[in-house]
């Protein structure tokens, strides 16, 4: 089965044009499942020593599924589900599989989260919480700016090169999920951050040559990392003294929430996220009424 998996994730990279991430997700599910099917003896070939994908059966399938309901959450599993489908659709393509064992499988219900999000007093303290007269406090700094400014994703905010931000115009062109490209508004507060940083970049690099591309650098000239990223945002609300647990995807969320509580538009919000399905964007909406509950209690004579 093992090179199935490796022919499959060649095929999502070739056919498909999935990111490596991508790639590397749905290639450690199987791998999972392989794992499984391999200690509970399940689908074997002939000498027992190795999983044969021909005798996938929905049985086996069903099994895995229930035993990872059990110690997952169910998003997780979903996306596991969503792997295997997949991988089973290839094999059929291949000629491998005469049937589809996940065919009339349906995906678990997801449980219902509301993102995590920062007050816009929260998210003021964390944007000042970079000191300015270093060259990394400024690089964090526009970091930050940038990534509330646009609401982009971690691995959007890393991919910037200097040719996607155009400053006359205040628009940043955004490479989003399955390579979909989105034009965004940045504000002038993070286009003066970016501009303060640009001019520090040598003394950031400590001498060496940076790569002229990215926006966001290392301290050897090379593109940021979203661990890097991820530490940056933890270290600052230390700092900053904001007790509530945040990501770099809490800025993401807490762009929509605030947009969405001074008035804007789900549509709106959905185009600038760069959401596929209004659906996904609708979880705001909660966030939402609990701020409208409070408007109300607070101004209403009744209440």
């Amino acid at each position: 089965m093992l090179g199935e998996i490796a022919a499959f994730a060649q095929a999502l990279r070739a056919e498909e044009n999935a990111s490596p991430h991508t790639a590397r997700n749905y290639t450690s599910d199987l791998r999972q499942l392989r794992a499984y099917l391999l200690e509970r003896r399940l689908c074997l070939a002939r000498g027992g020593n190795e999983v044969d994908p021909r005798r996938l059966d929905a049985e086996a399938v069903r099994s895995y599924l229930a035993w990872l309901l059990r110690g997952h959450r169910r998003s997780s599993v979903g996306r596991k589900l969503s792997s295997l489908k997949s991988f089973c659709r290839f094999l059929r393509r291949r000629g491998i599989l005469r049937e589809d064992p996940t065919a009339g499988i349906v995906t678990p219900r997801r449980e219902k989260q509301l993102p995590v999000h920062l007050t816009v007093d929260d998210v003021f303290r964390l944007l000042e919480a970079p000191p300015r007269d270093r060259p990394a406090g400024l690089r964090d700094r526009a970091l930050l700016e940038v990534a509330y400014s646009s609401g982009l994703r971690v691995s959007e905010l890393v991919g910037l090169n200097w040719e996607d931000i155009d400053a006359a115009l205040g628009i940043v062109r955004v490479r989003g999920k399955g390579n979909r490209e989105r034009i965004v508004p940045i504000g002038n507060k993070a286009l003066e951050a970016l501009r303060e940083y640009r001019a520090r970049i040598p003394e950031l690099c400590r001498g060496r040559e940076p790569d002229p591309r990215p926006v966001f650098l290392n301290r050897s000239g090379g593109r940021l990392t979203t661990r890097t990223v991820a530490r940056v945002v933890e270290h600052y609300l230390q700092k900053a003294g904001i007790a509530a647990k945040a990501t770099p995807h809490t800025l993401r969320h807490s762009f929509a929430t605030h947009l969405l509580n001074a008035g804007a538009d789900l549509r709106s919000i959905q185009e600038l996220l760069g959401h596929a399905s209004l659906s996904t964007t609708q979880r705001y909406t909660h966030l939402h009424l609990d701020h409208l509950m409070q408007v109300y209690d607070r101004a209403h004579p009744r209440a």
